[in-house]
């Protein structure tokens, strides 16, 4: 059994969903893929189900009706993860915005001690490509905002590509988990941290899409800003590790 599974939520990724599965499994490592599908109409999942006639056993597809936010996608393929009993779960874009490379130096991190390793923008200086300045203020200042209001000690607390040690999101109660965007992201590092795991950032360089189109929006950013308070609060009253 593969011990090694990534998530790649999608919707309309048909421009860059059949490259990146091709990449995943030119890895030097048997990574399995898991795609959970928000009722793309481009036709994405007919791409994936095609492409799992060529990676019998390595692709699978969890298929949900409408958009229902990036926070529960990945629970759902979390959930199926561990019931498939995967070792290293990850988390990652469709839209090469992460290099595929840089699974390899995320489980690496957990193979060397890590509970779960953070593709990190900033753990090195600010490694952005072909972001507006605007974008880029914005992101790296809302990981400054969380680390006042929060205290831990995470450069890049909005990061979407992960790799996580099964016992974290066996431990972490998914389902109290309730943002969706990049407060999910936030929530889920957080939450991670407060049952006492160790979380390591390994830079990487974050490369913007070139095809396709952002699902971002002011919705994400305001969840995210009000969000953080509202965790930190609730968090008071909440003990960790929970039983």
């Amino acid at each position: 059994m593969p011990d090694s599974i990534v998530i790649i939520p999608t919707y309309n990724e048909k421009e860059n969903i059949e490259r990146m599965i091709r990449k995943v499994f030119s890895l030097p490592h048997d990574f399995h893929l898991l795609i959970i599908d928000d009722g793309s109409p481009d036709g994405t999942s007919i791409i994936v189900k095609n492409l799992m006639n060529v990676y019998p056993e390595r692709l699978f597809i969890q298929e949900r009706a409408g958009k229902q936010g990036l926070g529960t996608a990945y629970i759902h393929g979390f959930k199926w993860a561990i019931a498939h009993h995967y070792d290293y779960i990850f988390e990652m874009d469709a839209d090469f915005s992460h290099n595929p490379e840089d699974l390899l130096k995320l489980r690496q991190a957990c193979i060397d001690g890590a509970d779960a390793a953070i593709g990190s923008r900033y753990s090195n200086g600010v490694n952005v490509v072909n972001w507006p300045m605007s974008r880029v203020l914005m992101s790296y200042f809302a990981s400054v905002y969380v680390r006042f209001i929060t205290g831990i000690d995470v450069r890049d607390s909005t990061a979407g590509f992960m790799c996580y040690k099964r016992k974290v999101l066996e431990t972490v109660r998914l389902d109290k988990i309730k943002f969706v965007g990049y407060a999910f992201q936030i929530e889920m590092k957080y939450t991670s941290i407060k049952h006492g795991f160790k979380l390591v950032e390994v830079p990487i360089i974050f490369t913007d899409r070139t095809a396709g189109t952002s699902k971002m929006s002011t919705g994400i950013f305001k969840e995210a800003f009000f969000g953080v308070i509202q965790m930190k609060i609730n968090s008071i009253f909440r003990k960790y590790p929970e039983g």
